[in-house]
């Protein structure tokens, strides 16, 4: 039977058996700050946190229609950097919406599109594929 190994332990042995050699990248207070442009570079973005099960349907959701998100994992180092450039983003629409983020955070052409309820509602309803394809996630 095979042993489960833990991400962090799966990275150290990859890369001594020959993988990837480079670690992988630190979310640091750099990362919060390159938020805002990751959100207008990107078409489609997902700001989640890792093993949430709300975060992880959004992102099959989209994987499923085609799309290639960005995927930005929130860790708890970052978590308060990453949740003041969102409120920031989010504040700076006019939406006057002043409320903390919640995560799933999925940002489509920009804009803040929602969390799972509004992603799966959009879905259901059919406006998702359109907004996907206004926003360039889509090419069909």
């Amino acid at each position: 039977m095979q042993k489960a190994l833990p991400y962090r332990d799966w990275l150290h042995t990859a890369a001594a058996a020959g993988g990837s050699s480079t670690p992988p990248p630190e979310n640091t207070n750099s990362d919060a700050k390159s938020v805002r442009k990751l959100v207008a570079e990107n078409a489609v973005v997902v700001f989640a946190r890792p093993g949430c099960c709300m975060c992880h349907v959004v992102k099959l959701l989209l994987h499923g229609h085609g799309v290639n998100p960005s995927i930005f994992d929130v860790d708890e180092q970052n978590e308060s950097d990453v949740i003041n450039e969102l409120s920031e983003i989010i504040g700076g629409e006019g939406s006057g919406n002043s409320a903390v983020p919640q995560f799933p955070a999925v940002f489509v052409g920009g804009e803040l599109f929602g969390g799972l309820e509004e992603v799966m509602g959009a879905h259901i309803s059919g406006e998702l594929v359109p907004k996907l394809r206004a926003a360039r996630a889509l090419w069909l």
